[in-house]
């Protein structure tokens, strides 16, 4: 994912600051996403959000993808002391993160009405581009209307140009220095007129606070409580208006034991929250970081066996156009579910779909550059075979130097962990160990300083994951994360196919007349019943 340039004029000048909530253990990929995407310096992280710096405009904002919400930062500081203070005392700090700096509050205000701005005349310029003969008729209507007001005027200029040339002499001589101060009393004037115009417009503001507490503090201090103590203060600083059903303005307050967050959500619908799909599976954020991770070049051939929904190629196809996806699953009830996310996000001829299980993939040995999946934890669909005998199957029909990103539950991590590691010679075990990033290993129970870098962070070698990951044959382990997916946790893990992994002289390749496997076929998301001899044809792009 390469840089994309600022465009001159439709961001904040100097750069704005900026934070993205995301789900623990994402952290690492947001900050690459957005030093890659929005040319972002100062990338600093805490747990569960990532601090950017940006020139970059609303359009550009809203293409991250690894991020929950995204907000402007208005305040960060160190948490409120709670143990052995006073309701009142406490209360009083927190009214001084309006008091105390109320100039930074305006200028993220100002920051904030300007993006929104610069976004909307665009938005309105594009419609107008739209309508191109409603656009000309106008300007062409608009044309005549000054040309008839140029010749009406110049008629009047040549009956009085003499007398107004004399009348103007006549008002220099006698004022002389008066005009000089006249204008600098007129600049002032003005300036003063804005300011009240800009005053004015702030008074008009509504809002509403929008509080989360947690640790020891929302032990002492109610959510509801706190919004409303720094609502007041806001309606005391500024004049601003509380309006908790349609406000122009929502303040976000994070207070917990290790830092006390201020900020304002620049879109009121979540980063996270894709309107390209209908029916939502794997969360977005962790399907986005799982193809990322997989290093995706055009051309490639991208496998997910046990697509689901989909929800895994409908991030990659979006990001990564130029390749030929593929995704299988044996539940017709998922794959129809993916069919109409397909229709829906408009990647019907992008992705194609098969019926067939994941142990008996119709494809040739070593045919696939790319394997990414979500293998199910067992709670709504069963597995039904062993982690081994699916991994020997990903295995067989990855190419040598191909990739394998997995989300796997703590127990299939757990299982491959403790597994014999019989399957490779020792000394060909650590091979990868050169390999940039690979000691890469975020772990999120291990809470970050405030102004910790990524640099500082991720660059220092979390490589204990790594260590506890054994080769599963040929597949040689190269990063693990472990992440959140609410209420449980779970590891995404990548692995590089080492070498071949001689499964086809062990007799893992079925006999068939023909390479290829028959099954089901989906095509352009619409499910096809073929007959059980007909055979898949896989086109490689060129």
């Amino acid at each position: 994912m390469a840089a994309v340039p600022r465009d001159a004029g439709s961001g904040p000048a100097a750069g704005a600051r900026f934070f993205c909530t995301a789900g623990r253990g994402l952290e690492p990929f947001l900050m690459r996403e957005v030093r890659a995407r929005l040319a972002a310096t100062q990338v600093e992280y805490i747990s569960g959000k990532v601090f950017f710096t940006t020139c970059s405009n609303l359009n550009m904002l809203k293409k991250l993808k690894s991020a929950e919400r995204l907000f402007l930062l208005i305040k960060k500081q160190f948490p409120f002391t709670v143990s052995s203070v006073s309701k009142g005392k406490i209360y009083n700090e927190m009214q001084r993160l309006i008091n105390d700096d109320p100039e930074s509050w305006l200028n993220a205000i100002s920051i904030w009405k300007n993006l929104l701005d610069v976004d909307a005349k665009k938005e309105k310029l594009s419609q107008r581009d739209a309508n191109p003969l409603k656009r000309n008729v106008e300007e062409n209507d608009i044309i005549l209307a000054k040309k008839l007001k140029t010749e009406q005027m110049e008629e009047i200029q040549e009956n009085r140009e003499c007398q107004l040339e004399k009348q103007i002499e006549e008002e220099i001589l006698e004022q002389g220095d008066f005009i000089t101060e006249r204008e600098q009393f007129q600049e002032e004037f003005e300036s003063d007129v804005a300011k009240a115009a800009a005053a004015r417009n702030q008074s008009d503001l509504t809002f509403r606070v929008s509080c989360r507490c947690s640790g020891a503090i929302a032990k002492a201090f109610p959510a509801q409580e706190v919004g409303r103590v720094i609502g007041i203060a806001l309606m005391k600083q500024f004049g601003w208006k509380a309006d908790l059903r349609n406000p122009n303005l929502e303040i976000f307050i994070h207070l917990n034991d290790i830092y006390s967050v201020v900020g304002i959500p620049v879109f009121r619908v979540p980063l996270a929250s894709r309107a390209y799909i209908r029916t939502a599976g794997l969360r977005s954020t962790i399907a986005w970081a799982m193809a990322s991770l997989a290093e995706i070049k055009a051309g490639a051939f991208v496998l997910d066996p046990m697509c689901g929904l989909g929800t895994i190629l409908l991030e990659a196809a979006k990001e990564w156009p130029d390749v030929y996806y593929v995704g299988a699953d044996v539940s017709n009830s998922q794959l129809l579910g993916a069919c109409d996310n397909l229709k829906t996000a408009g990647l019907k001829d992008k992705i194609e779909l098969l019926k067939v299980s994941v142990i008996e993939l119709p494809l040739p040995s070593e045919s696939v550059d790319i394997i990414i999946s979500d293998i199910p934890f067992g709670k709504k669909f069963k597995l039904g075979k062993d982690i081994k005998s699916i991994l020997q199957e990903m295995e067989r029909v990855l190419h040598v130097g191909g990739t394998v990103v997995l989300l796997l539950s703590e127990d299939h991590h757990r299982r491959l962990k403790d597994r014999e590691q019989s399957s490779i010679p020792v000394s060909s075990q650590g091979s990868h160990t050169g390999e940039p990033g690979i000691e890469k290993c975020l772990n999120p129970d291990e809470e970050p300083s405030v102004s910790e870098t990524v640099s500082s962070s991720f660059e220092a070698g979390h490589q204990e994951c790594i260590d506890k990951m054994p080769p599963f044959g040929s597949l040689v382990p190269v990063e693990c994360y472990r992440v959140s997916l609410g209420k449980t946790g779970a590891f995404i893990c990548k692995y590089k196919k080492s070498h071949s992994s001689g499964l086809e002289q062990a007799g893992h390749c079925r006999p068939r007349s023909s390479p290829y496997a028959s099954a089901v076929q989906l095509e352009g998301g619409c499910l096809q019943d073929l007959d059980s001899a007909t055979e898949l044809q896989v086109h490689r792009l060129p």
